[in-house]
């Protein structure tokens, strides 16, 4: 039986036994047959040595890393079937590494943008004109605004804070976050004045007189939801003049760790102000380190140009 037969057997059974969708039988199709087309005697025949030299060869073809992470995982359930079957007395893509994904650069927004965001949050929260119901959202807003920008907050920590975070009006608070660890995060006076002046615009509603949360809100949680949260802060970044699909929470949050290590904050105090568990996680932000220690060396050595 040759390549082209095999392959055949291998998609008549996952189709028949795993009940594989047309459209993954013809992916499985493409992937494999182009394989065997680039390796010499076809792919049910290939050695460890031809497999190895085929990756590396769509790799300097320019194929993303997820596409051929997928290339190998369909020549491994080839290999896995035709052993399965006696075809072959082994499975040659038992030793080999799947490709390396990296992790994708995390979206964020530059010192200006950030500026641009929070002043016009602040703007709308002083505007005399509007009626109660969009004045008490203005405050709301500026309030997780700076806040966010401020700590670095998860989203579900920031929007379920207690409310007693802004009654004591300390420079530091204490928050609990994944696996209920606690950590302590310090508070710009900007953030804390946004927080009090919430909490008075808070005190006069009498819906939220016995809540435990800083942002209460009529849902299953008692706090505001993330998803108006992210509503409201892309309308504020369309009416500051950024595009809405540039922000979310998640994007507030990165910019406060990339501008903390932009400005000489150390990798280490930005994972412990985040809650990374594992430094690991917070090492996307090493190509910001890279920068500064790049534009260290060329605004400081003697020699550079």
């Amino acid at each position: 039986m040759n390549s082209a037969a095999r392959i055949e057997a291998f998609l008549e059974m996952m189709s028949a036994e795993r009940g594989a969708a047309e459209n993954t039988l013809s992916s499985y199709r493409r992937d494999l047959e182009d394989a065997s087309g680039e390796i010499d005697g076809g792919l049910a025949g290939a050695a460890v040595a031809d497999i190895r030299a085929y990756l590396d060869d769509i790799a300097a073809r320019g194929f993303a890393p997820t596409s051929q992470a997928r290339k190998l995982s369909a020549i491994r359930q080839f290999f896995k079937f035709l052993y399965a079957e006696g075809l072959r007395g082994d499975d040659p893509t038992g030793t080999l590494d799947s490709p390396k994904k990296g992790r994708p650069l995390p979206k964020t927004m530059s010192e200006a943008e950030t500026g641009r965001l929070i002043d016009r949050a602040a703007q709308e929260a002083c505007d005399a004109g509007l009626g109660n119901g969009d004045r008490l959202a203005a405050l709301r807003l500026h309030a997780l605004v700076e806040v966010l920008y401020a700590t670095g907050l998860r989203v579900s920590e920031l929007v379920g804070l207690p409310v007693t975070v802004a009654q004591r009006d300390d420079r530091f608070f204490m928050v609990r976050g994944k696996g209920d660890k606690e950590r302590m995060v310090p508070l710009s006076a900007k953030a804390r004045a946004a927080m009090r002046t919430w909490l008075a615009a808070r005190a006069g509603v009498p819906a939220f007189a016995d809540s435990p949360f800083l942002f209460p809100a009529a849902s299953d949680s008692g706090y505001l939801s993330r998803q108006v949260f992210a509503r409201d802060l892309k309308g504020l970044a369309a009416r500051a003049g950024i595009a809405s699909g540039k922000i979310s929470p998640h994007v507030l949050r990165h910019a406060f760790a990339s501008h903390l290590l932009q400005n000489g904050a150390d990798l280490r105090a930005v994972q412990q102000l985040l809650g990374h568990a594992d430094i690991s996680t917070t090492q996307i932000y090493t190509h910001v380190l890279e920068e500064r220690l790049v534009r260290l060396v060329n605004d400081h050595h003697p020699l550079a140009d």
